[in-house]
Parts: structure tokens; C-alpha cells; sequence
């Protein structure tokens, strides 16, 4: 299962990225995040779905700093093949 998740809101030099990472490995999940040019970020978890939702869950708050406002996400039931998880540009 893998979903792509958009974030709004004030995610970018807050450590959103790296908490994502960091919460992603720890379930066990692959994919990458990464911030966007409009001031989104972008994630990608594959994985079982429950861990993946876990993930999600962790992304409507995000790290301390940080002011989620919502969470745009489109599921699909594929599963890329990622060798881990990576913050990337």
C-alpha cells in the first residue's frame, strides 16, 4: 500500500521533514519526503496500511514548531519498492 500525502500549513524550517523520517523508520515504513517550491511538503509511505495511518496521524501535528492546517492524501494500492526511508530535494 503506499500513500502520497501533501501537508499545508508552516512545515518548512521547522524539522517537519526529519521528524517524518524519523517516525516512518521507526514503523518500518519506506518512501521519501521532501519539501515543494509553494511551501507544501510532500510524502510518500509504503507499507501496511495500519503504519502507514499511524504516519499520517503523526503528520497532522507534525514536530513542535510546526502548523499543520491539513492534510491532502491519495492512496494506491501498489507498493513501490524504496530501500528505506530518505528526506530528499
Amino acid at each position: 500500500m503506499t500513500a502520497h500525502v501533501f501537508v499545508f500549513g508552516f512545515v518548512q524550517g521547522v524539522g517537519y521533514r526529519q521528524s517524518v523520517k524519523r517516525k516512518a523508520r521507526s514503523l518500518g515504513l519506506t518512501g521519501w519526503v521532501k519539501n515543494l517550491s509553494d511551501g507544501r511538503v510532500e510524502v510518500t509511505f509504503c507499507g501496511p496500511k495500519e503504519k502507514i495511518g499511524e504516519a499520517i496521524d503523526f503528520c497532522k501535528k507534525g514536530p513542535f514548531l510546526s502548523e499543520v492546517k491539513h492534510l491532502d492524501i491519495e492512496w494506491e494500492d501498489k507498493d513501490y519498492s524504496y530501500s528505506g526511508f530518505d528526506v530528499t530535494r
